[in-house]
């Protein structure tokens, strides 16, 4: 059975890699298709918070003056949309359309005794039109809640009598300011409303403020807290359909926020509903606003080219400045930051985009794609069988066809985690085959050619340097066409197994290079546990484990960055428009040529090829950012590789300088002192 299979797997290699190609071939098509998807959507929308403006302006001698200077400003600074909350008593009050009482403040006020049994809510008006416009909402709201609701009069100006306490009315939502809309409408803001799934849904009321929203142009909603509305009655009144309906007529779409700890509530499936009318938005937090207008600006720019950022929200708080002994404000910051000295606006336009409302991805997912995909997924499982039978040979051919029959099973059980768990493993394989393929071909040619000159030797490692990159590639087009959905372009789906990339590579790498360059893996695996530890073995764990730390650090959204590495990135992007990833260039590509360079001549260099690996799986993991635009990744990838060609070539006549210099005077040295 063994020679059997031996023999098979000796006659299909060649056909499996045969089904590889063909599997990149198909997948080639699919990842036009996502760049015609990404190239869609170039308007970049800034949304400033209305609420926080209000804010900062309560601290002003004179607020509706304040607020209407600053509005000016914002406007001209490139500001085109104000995000609006829905209202509450408390910010009624705060921009003076009613006065607030409690039951003690209201006794005060008109001198009469004070009821100890009696708890309510006591609001006026401040004029006429905040009665006409501001009663009704604040009536059908409690109404709906079954809050008693009454009028009163004091002073010959109107109110209300709300039946609780002012600590729980000041907490219920209402409809956002109708007269706060218009006046923003009216000086030429596109109104963002704010929606809270906090109270029952009520598809009427709903109703009725979407015809309000479109009357004043509102063409995205954005949700506060954990959930999208309609997601808590969803289970009884199917609310999340009847809102997606409403968005559907009335031609409005919602909003992704970037970084949230968890994602929204019902956020996939009302998307799934209004059919992916969906922008991602970067949202500035108060803390950020402070920030340097340059580090504001490259936030802005980074966002709306790397990671498809469309709306970008502004926050700003009023902080206490004991140096100053005032209060300040963040309002002057961010317009520095989108115009002169952060020039963010400018930045953002010269990449190709241009200021206005946000429009979502036009989807490009042709009826063929499922077709090209089926060979796509083939090609996948064909590569994945390829990666076991290099470390054990014999179960290629029946790791190949398990791996059809189990993909097979997983599609009809959930395709979303077999396309993830076919994208991971040709993720993890490709690199790996990439690297035991270079280190045979090392070890062939040290063996064969064991003089080389040192020209030559550059010669091999450039050509070396570049067919590895190519074969830990070959499974880049596959992880595009497997995840080429618009949930993931969004971010309302994750690529899952991110860690298991970063390690497995290296894992895998580390196996081969200790285990597998001898007569057989058993028998090197005692040579390893026999041999005794050097001082050299210490120095060599202490300068991987170094260099793992360094690469730990550089992994996820967490990464550290040293203010050196900021300028050389801030360099690299004045420069090239795109940064590669510094760890790429500046440590696992340079590692790789010094490596191939030293190996021809000296066997243990391979050792350096573990660090190496990280860089080849950095490849592909650039890639399976799939929020990244294919040619922003791909103009990453090349410039990665192309500047720790040059690093680690200097690297190398560093080496060669260095020993050159040991042969003509260190070796005199050491005679001289024997």
């Amino acid at each position: 059975m063994l020679s059997f299979l031996q023999r098979w797997n000796a006659r299909t290699k060649k056909w499996l890699w045969g089904l590889v190609i063909l599997g990149i071939l198909a997948s080639l098509p699919i990842a036009y298709q996502r760049i015609q998807t990404e190239s869609s959507a170039n308007t970049v929308e800034f949304v400033f918070d209305y609420r926080d403006l209000l804010d900062v302006a309560a601290y002003q001698p004179n607020p509706q003056q304040y607020v209407d200077e600053q509005l000016d400003r914002l406007k001209e600074a490139g500001v085109q949309s104000m995000a609006m909350f829905e209202s509450t008593l408390a910010e009624y009050k705060t921009n003076r359309r009613v006065l607030v009482y409690n039951a003690a403040e209201m006794a005060t006020l008109t001198g009469q005794a004070f009821n100890p049994n009696e708890n309510y809510t006591y609001i006026l008006f401040t004029n006429e039109e905040n009665e006409r416009r501001i009663a009704p909402l604040v009536t059908n709201t409690f109404s709906s809640l079954e809050i008693g609701v009454k009028p009163w009069t004091w002073n010959d100006k109107n109110g209300l009598i709300i039946e609780t306490p002012v600590e729980n009315a000041v907490l219920k939502p209402m409809p956002q300011d109708p007269i706060a809309m218009e006046m923003l409408h009216g000086k030429g803001f596109h109104i963002v409303p704010r929606l809270t799934d906090s109270l029952p849904y009520d598809q009427q009321a709903m109703e009725q403020l979407f015809a309000e929203y479109a009357a004043l142009g509102v063409k995205r909603i954005l949700f506060e807290g954990e959930s999208v509305k309609g997601y808590t009655d969803d289970a009884e009144k199917k609310s999340i359909a009847a809102f997606a309906e409403l968005l559907n007529k009335y031609d409005i779409g919602i909003a992704a926020i970037e970084n949230l700890k968890s994602p929204q509530k019902g956020m996939n499936k009302l998307a799934y509903l209004i059919n992916y009318n969906v922008v991602r938005i970067y949202s500035l937090s108060e803390a950020d606003s402070s920030l340097s207008e340059s580090v504001i600006a490259d936030r802005f720019v980074l966002g709306t080219k790397d990671r498809n950022i469309r709306m970008i929200y502004l926050n700003t708080q009023a902080a206490t400045n004991p140096a100053k002994a005032s209060i300040t404000n963040s309002v002057d910051n961010l317009i520095r930051s989108l115009q002169k000295p952060g020039n963010a606006i400018a930045g953002i336009e010269s990449n190709g985009f241009e200021l206005g409302q946000a429009q979502a991805f036009n989807v490009h997912d042709a009826s063929w794609q499922r077709y090209a995909k089926l060979f796509v997924l083939i090609g996948g499982v064909a590569l994945i069988a390829l990666l076991i039978s290099y470390f054990i040979p014999v179960l290629m051919l029946p790791a190949f066809v398990i791996g059809l029959i189990g993909a097979a099973g997983l599609y009809k059980l959930s395709p979303p985690l077999l396309e993830q768990a076919m994208a991971l493993g040709v993720s993890i394989s490709s690199p790996t085959i990439a690297l035991v393929l270079l280190v045979r071909k090392v070890m062939a040619v040290a063996d064969a050619k064991p003089d080389m000159t040192a020209g030559r030797r550059v010669g091999l490692t450039i050509a070396l340097y570049a067919k590895t990159a190519a074969i830990s590639l070959a499974s880049v087009p596959l992880i595009i066409a497997l995840l080429n959905n618009i949930t993931y372009s969004l971010v309302l789906e994750q690529f899952r197994g991110v860690s298991l990339l970063h390690l497995a590579p290296i894992g895998l790498v580390a196996l081969y290079v200790f285990l597998y360059r001898g007569d057989s893996v058993v028998g090197e695996a005692r040579k390893l546990l026999k041999t005794p530890i050097t001082l050299l073995w210490i120095v060599a764990f202490c300068v991987l484990g170094a260099a793992g730390y360094y690469y730990l650090t550089r992994t996820g959204n967490a990464g550290k960055v040293s203010g050196i590495e900021m300028v050389i990135r801030t360099l690299l992007e004045d420069t090239f428009g795109v940064r590669p990833r510094f760890k790429e260039f500046m440590m696992a590509h340079p590692a790789f040529v010094l490596g191939l360079f030293l190996s021809f001549k000296y066997r243990n260099a391979v050792y350096l090829f573990i660090i190496a690996a990280m860089g080849q799986l950095s490849l592909v993991d650039t890639f399976a950012h799939i929020h990244t635009p294919i040619v922003i990744s791909l103009i990453r990838v090349v410039l990665g590789l192309g500047l720790g060609l040059i690093i680690g070539l200097i690297a190398a006549g560093v080496w060669q300088i260095l020993e050159r210099c040991w042969q003509t005077w260190g070796r005199k040295l050491v005679q001289a002192k024997e």
